[in-house]
């Protein structure tokens, strides 16, 4: 990775006392458990230790943080709490008296700013979808609005609508909305440079989603954390917030073998081992090691969060030695794993005597989920161009034959990221797509069956919030 004057330091893990055996076997856990990463870095006594990104993923790629974002939107109400703008014992209806329903229950009455950090709202099921489904684009309206069956502060829910509302209140309260807040305060003074955060209908940040920054960002946050909130010399984040921040204010379950129930902070979890973390979709991890004075940064694209956990506590626990030792073989291999580390990609055979008859013909499709209207795809010496016809206008994705080509689509997200895309032959009539979103956790592979004169295409996302759609997308040659 290039470094700038922005990146962390950086030493070996033997300088910093991390056993390269210990991140070994961290790397094999993964694999073998078929755990998807894209980006990992370890740091320790303030230094990069170790880094990684499983190509066709790079450091310098922003990537979807999910509710990640979360733990930077709670930072921003710790800071604005040390500034005056607001305290945590405001009552949430006092920055909506506009949007308040009716009849305002006593429980909605007696919400705090607090109980939307700690999720204990008194809602009984996470608000998003309600705030999704909002005709008027009002979503503080629509969260107003919803029954609040317990009392605040009593009963633990994870609710995305929650976080939304404290972006929102932030806005009222500092006149600036909750990217240009944390900018100079948080951003600038970190070398986060080009975050991106999704809004609302009316233009408030998401809060709870919606973040994109790299993963060496994340692991910058974390150090801020596990330095109490002091960077080089200055302090960006009160001790006392942040201690209250990562500590319990709410039980989330039983403990146990779950780092999903050993209590919540304000948008930060608690986990085994003394640990915390921030978290989002997918395994975006950011976890802070106080005892071991050390940080793991994670971007990735997994169902199994947990899994992605138990390797960390099952390897890298072990790793922190109390002294510097001395660099030996398993650190050349180490440093061979990094720079060789790649997801898998699908090779079967590189050319079919198909590509004559269906290169650069129209096939029309049935109505599916997607909206796609048309398929075609063009053939050249290394690449293909794979173009799909909407309503809104043509999505055309550079395929790399059995290679990453890099481009850019709407596919992931509904805006423009950078994609690698490749394709192979699987058998003489079907080739296989596969189309990454390099800067989200998401690819999709798609397996296009070409008969006489029609088509199908079976279709499946590595990971997605809906249920798999297993239904294919069939179609006939236009004529």
């Amino acid at each position: 990775m290039q470094k700038t004057e922005t990146s962390l330091p950086r030493k070996s893990p033997e300088e910093l006392g991390i056993s390269s055996e210990k991140v070994i076997g961290f790397l094999d856990a993964l694999q073998e458990r078929g755990l998807e990463a894209h980006g990992f870095m370890l740091l320790r006594h303030g230094h990069v230790a170790v880094e990684g990104w499983w190509d066709p993923y790079a450091p310098e790629l922003p990537h979807m943080l999910f509710s990640l974002s979360k733990s930077f939107t709670s930072t921003a109400i710790g800071m604005a709490v040390h500034e005056g703008l607001l305290t945590l014992d405001d009552p949430v209806v006092s920055y909506f008296p506009e949007d308040l329903p009716s009849e305002v229950s006593e429980n909605l009455a007696a919400m705090k700013i607090r109980h939307l950090l700690m999720m204990g709202t008194g809602h009984d099921k996470d608000t998003t979808d309600a705030l999704h489904d909002a005709e008027d684009g009002n979503w503080a309206k629509a969260f107003l609005a919803l029954p609040v069956p317990h009392e605040p502060g009593t009963h633990f829910l994870y609710n995305t609508g929650a976080t939304y509302m404290l972006s929102a209140i932030l806005q009222k309260a500092s006149g600036q909305r909750l990217l240009d807040y944390l900018q100079s305060r948080l951003f600038e003074p970190l070398g986060i440079l080009g975050p991106t955060w999704e809004t609302c209908p009316r233009g408030i940040h998401t809060g709870g989603y919606g973040l994109s920054v790299t993963t060496e960002d994340i692991a910058k946050f974390g150090q801020l954390y596990l330095q109490k909130g002091v960077w080089h010399g200055k302090r960006l984040i009160q001790e006392d917030w942040i201690e209250e921040a990562t500590g319990k204010q709410i039980s989330n379950g039983d403990g146990g073998d779950s780092d999903w129930a050993q209590g919540y902070g304000y948008q930060f979890w608690r986990c085994r081992h003394g640990v915390y973390r921030g978290d989002g979709a997918f395994g975006q991890f950011c976890i802070v090691l106080p005892e071991q004075d050390a940080v793991v940064a994670i971007t990735a694209g997994t169902g199994d969060l947990q899994g992605v956990l138990n390797c960390v506590w099952e390897h890298l626990l072990d790793a922190f030695l109390p002294e510097p030792v001395q660099e030996d073989e398993r650190f050349s291999e180490l440093k061979e794993r990094l720079a060789k580390l790649r997801l898998d990609m699908p090779g079967f055979e590189p050319r079919s005597d198909m590509e004559a008859r269906i290169g650069g013909k129209i096939y029309d499709l049935e109505e599916n989920r997607f909206s796609l209207q048309s398929f075609r795809i063009d053939f050249g010496e290394d690449s293909a161009c794979l173009t799909f016809e909407k309503e809104e206008g043509d999505e055309i994705i550079t395929l790399g034959r059995q290679c990453w080509a890099m481009g850019q689509s709407p596919a992931f997200g509904g805006r423009d990221t950078r994609t690698a895309s490749s394709f192979t032959w699987k058998a003489p009539d079907q080739i296989l797509l596969s189309i990454r979103g390099v800067e989200t956790p998401f690819c999709i592979t798609m397996e296009v069956r070409f008969g006489e004169e029609d088509i199908k295409i079976d279709h499946k996302f590595n990971v997605s919030f809906e249920a798999d759609e297993d239904r294919p997308i069939v179609g006939k040659a236009a004529r």
